[in-house]
C-alpha cells in the first residue's frame, strides 16, 4: 500500500491541509455536505493519516481549551480525504465535547497532525522501552486486548513529560494502569508526527517546532 510519509510535505502542502480542515468543517456545518477536495498535488491523493486538533481561543486571555481531536491511526483514506473526515469528526463527534456550532468558527484554531504508520517497539527488556522514545517527534499507541489509546507527539510536549510519563499517561488514555508498559501482553507503537497550526483564527498556518517548544518550554539545556 503506497501511503505518503509526513516527512514528505512541504510547509505549502501543510498549510493546504489546514485550510482544508476549515473549509471542511465550515461547509458541513453550513449544508451538512462533506466537500470533495481536488488535490493540488498528486501526492496528496496518497492514502495517508492525520488528526485534526480544535482549540477555542478565550479572547479576554488569549489562552486556547480543546474543542475536538479524533483522526486516523490507519491509511484507509487518502490524505485530503483523512483531513476532511478528521476535522468534521473532530468538530461534531469528539464525545467529550458537544458539536461545534458555525459562529464559533471564528474563535477555533485549527490544527492538523499528519502521521506516519504506527510502528511496534521491541526490546528485550521492556524497561529500556522509554529510550526508543524521542519527545517532540514521536506519538505513542497503547494496546491491550480491546484497550487501545493513543498520545500525539505535541502531548508531551505541551506538558513538559519525560519518556516515562509519556507512557504513563498513553496507558492511562487507553484505560490501562499507568505502567501497563512493562507488560509483556502489552503492545508499544510510536510513529512520526509533523504538525501544522493556525497562529490565531483564520491567520497565518506554521508548522510546529516541536523540538524547540519543548525545549523552550520545559527550560531543557
Amino acid at each position: 500500500m503506497e501511503y505518503i510519509h509526513p516527512s514528505e510535505l512541504t510547509l505549502e502542502e501543510g498549510v493546504y491541509l489546514v485550510k482544508l480542515a476549515r473549509q471542511a468543517i465550515e461547509e458541513y456545518l453550513k449544508t451538512g455536505r462533506k466537500i470533495k477536495p481536488s488535490s493540488p498535488n498528486p501526492k496528496l491523493s496518497k492514502k495517508g493519516m492525520t488528526f485534526t486538533t480544535l482549540e477555542s481561543l478565550d479572547s479576554s486571555t488569549g489562552r486556547t481549551s480543546l474543542r475536538g481531536c479524533i483522526g486516523f491511526l490507519t491509511p484507509v483514506y487518502s490524505l485530503v480525504d483523512s483531513v476532511v473526515e478528521s476535522a468534521i469528526e473532530a468538530a461534531v463527534n469528539d464525545p467529550r465535547f458537544p458539536p461545534v456550532e458555525i459562529w464559533e468558527m471564528d474563535n477555533i484554531v485549527i490544527e492538523v497532525t499528519v502521521l506516519s504508520l504506527p510502528i511496534p517497539i521491541k526490546v528485550a527488556d521492556r524497561r529500556e522501552i522509554p529510550k526508543q522514545i524521542i519527545i517532540g517527534r514521536h506519538g505513542l499507541v497503547v494496546e491491550k486486548g480491546w484497550f487501545k489509546g493513543t498520545l500525539l507527539p505535541v502531548v508531551p510536549v505541551e506538558y513538559c513529560w519525560d519518556e516515562e510519563t509519556f507512557l504513563a499517561e498513553t496507558c492511562l488514555k487507553a484505560w490501562l494502569k499507568p505502567d501497563c508498559w512493562l507488560d509483556p501482553a502489552t503492545k508499544i507503537y510510536y510513529y512520526e508526527g509533523r504538525a501544522f497550526k493556525e497562529i490565531k483564527p483564520r491567520g497565518e498556518v506554521v508548522e510546529r517546532d516541536l523540538n524547540k517548544e519543548y525545549r523552550e518550554l520545559c527550560k531543557l539545556v
